[in-house]
């Protein structure tokens, strides 16, 4: 039985999906990254394998996600650099979810979070550019 807050707060987040900018839904991919990330490893460190695995595969597909929509071509040298980036973090993942081991994952986690930080800095300077206009 769904409680009228539970209820309110989906429609909520679904919006905030439906109605958020490229950018914005970016920044939320971002955020899901470190946070499902963080999450694996508090489930390795438990060792609770599935949880473990199920939030290591989904910090992956938002990578991947990061990868399908990086135009390489467009971005040039910074594109290439940042894919190889991107799927650098993937086979650490990978490796990770192999061994379920936290040296990996603690390796992995400050890239992840450096993703983030930089797409933060970077919506930030877009959105000032747009201002001084």
């Amino acid at each position: 039985m769904t409680t009228g807050y539970g209820n309110a707060y989906n429609v909520y987040k679904n919006n905030s999906v439906n109605y958020a900018s490229k950018e914005q839904l970016l920044l939320m991919l971002v955020d899901g990254a470190v946070k499902f990330s963080k999450i694996a490893r508090q489930a390795i460190v438990d060792k609770d394998i599935p949880k473990a695995h199920n939030n290591i595969t989904r910090t992956q597909d938002i990578f991947y996600e990061l990868m399908a929509s990086l135009n390489v071509e467009a971005a040039g040298e910074w594109g290439q650099q940042l894919m190889s980036i991107y799927d650098f973090i993937v086979r650490r993942l990978t490796d990770a979810n192999i061994k379920k081991d936290l040296k990996v994952i603690d390796e992995v986690i400050p890239l992840i979070e450096e993703i983030r930080d930089m797409w933060y800095e970077a919506e930030k300077l877009s959105k000032n550019k747009e201002q001084l206009k």
